[in-house]
């Protein structure tokens, strides 16, 4: 039977009725928050707490899923190819959407522009520059003047080839004319054990999993990476206060993500949530201990600021020359 053009107007009618309905009802069932990592790091462990404080903003429970594998990258193409209904979000990092676009040009697996829908901005973490205590040095400068008078014996651990500290390492050098050689671990963990057990010399270390090994002694903190010091080591200068280092920064970040075309009103009220979960007490004291700061954005805020750092990061790999692909 030949449906008229009316029907076909009714049933478009109807079907955009459906859809209306149910993102106003959003959520009804528990979300969940992908993180490219394995659980217990900093990533994860912000993402459980800002889950906790989400989920009940919103009434629905948040479970974090964890899908660990090529620096991020698997976890974001997962959540790129995810239905876009609201239930599955993504945990962005610095990495997978300022650095790796830059260094797995030809197998990223996902756009990280055109892929996703910014939710919202979730917390900035700085990086620490630690060294071994037994290491003649306790400030920037003064590990710049040893690793000149010993050019190519300092060795600096990373938790991996491409990682913020890797990065952070390679910056550095470049910055005060030194060759020092870069040890690449698997993970942040196996990295700190190594300045501490004296195999390398220093690191630029995620702030969570630095300080309590600076606070027991087993590090010597150095300077932070930021561009103002941070209030967990108010004593500890910025890399950037050295001379030469004037333009030194390094922020590791989190943020939210949505599948692309995810609707509207459904990323207005995850967005509203996160800024609700962000002034949660528990929060910012679990974020504190983490050494995270907290931060949240309007949607169209975090677009401009992962547009800024792609263009930075991209810029920073092509000077240092980094490939990995």
């Amino acid at each position: 039977m030949k449906k008229s053009k009316a029907w076909f107007v009714a049933m478009a009618a109807a079907g955009l009725a459906t859809m209306q309905a149910a993102q106003a009802q959003y959520p009804t069932q528990p979300i969940r928050i992908v993180v490219g990592y394995a659980a217990g790091g900093t990533t994860d462990i912000l993402a459980r707490a800002l889950g906790e404080q989400i989920g009940n903003a919103l009434k629905q429970p948040v479970i974090t899923e964890n899908r660990p594998g090529a620096a991020g990258n698997a976890a974001a193409a997962y959540v790129q190819q995810a239905a876009p209904d609201g239930y599955t979000l993504f945990m962005a990092t610095v990495s997978s959407h300022g650095i790796n676009p830059a260094l797995y040009k030809k197998n990223l697996g996902y756009d990280p522009i055109n892929g996703f829908a910014p939710v919202s901005m979730v917390a900035s973490i700085p990086l620490l520059l630690v060294a071994n205590p037994s290491l003649p040095v306790k400030n920037v400068a003064e590990l710049v003047a040893l690793a000149k008078r010993k050019p190519g014996e300092l060795n600096y651990a990373s938790s991996g080839n491409g990682s913020p500290v890797h990065l952070a390492g390679a910056m550095f050098a470049k910055s005060a004319q030194v060759n020092v050689m870069h040890v690449p671990y698997r993970g942040g963990a196996l990295s700190n054990t190594s300045v501490m057990a004296g195999e390398t010399q220093f690191s630029f270390a995620t702030m969570p999993a630095a300080l309590p090994q600076v606070k027991a002694g087993k590090l010597r903190a150095l300077a932070v990476t930021t561009r103002e010091r941070s209030n967990q080591v108010q004593n500890v200068p910025t890399v950037r206060e050295t001379p030469g280092f004037s333009n030194y920064e390094i922020n590791t970040w989190n943020a939210l993500l949505a599948p692309k075309n995810t609707p509207q009103p459904i990323i207005d009220a995850v967005n509203r949530a996160v800024a609700t979960a962000l002034a949660s007490p528990k929060l910012l004291q679990r974020f504190e201990g983490e050494g995270a700061i907290p931060r949240s954005s309007t949607p169209d805020e975090l677009r401009k600021f992962i547009n800024a750092e792609m263009s930075r990061w991209g810029t920073t790999v092509q000077e240092l020359n980094i490939k990995l692909d």
